[in-house]
């Protein structure tokens, strides 16, 4: 099981967007290098203001390639990076993915899903009623967050787009994604 990594994004100061790179490197522990988000402990505004000395179960943001297509066909142009993930993919059921999934990114780098992003008002900052696309209702009628799942680093290395992704699912029950 696995798919394809088709951008990476990156940026030093805090912005909604990330802007598309040729590469990114994540460092084991910390996240992307260079980017605002990485770090032991949590680099997010809000978060850092409740207790900045919570562990970093955000350093690597992914999201599905397979969103943006879906918000288009609502009218909404959203391109790799501009919702401020570091790993854009392609072929992979993110969401359905379950905690302590492994992704290998390219030949070396790791990551560790923690869980879902929480999808902020920003989203509706940078796109007018975009949030409303990305929190969105499932059969049943529970809330479903779409804006991509937060992972951590096991092991670092260069990625790339056009690297591929591996999918190692955890040992034992599989506990679904919650926001973290």
């Amino acid at each position: 099981m696995g798919g394809a990594i088709s951008a990476v994004s990156s940026n030093g100061t805090y912005s909604f967007s990330k802007p598309n790179r040729e590469s990114i490197t994540l460092l084991q522990g910390l996240g992307v290098e260079g980017d605002v988000h990485a770090g032991v402990t949590v680099r997010h505004r809000s978060r850092v203001e409740r207790d900045p000395s919570q562990p970093n179960l955000r350093q690597v943001h992914l999201i599905h390639e397979e969103l943006f297509e879906e918000v288009r066909a609502a009218g909404f142009e959203v391109v790799a990076g501009q919702l401020g993930e570091n790993v854009t993919t392609r072929g992979i059921d993110l969401l359905g993915l379950p905690v302590g999934t492994l992704l290998r990114l390219g030949d070396e780098a790791v990551v560790e899903v923690t869980g879902l992003r929480n999808p902020c008002a920003q989203i509706d900052g940078f796109r007018k009623g975009l949030l409303k696309q990305v929190v969105g209702r499932d059969d049943e009628g529970a809330v479903r967050f779409k804006a991509g799942i937060m992972s951590v680093v096991v092991s670092g290395g260069v990625v790339r787009p056009g690297d591929p992704v591996d999918v190692v699912l955890p040992d034992g029950p599989h506990r679904a994604l919650e926001i973290v």
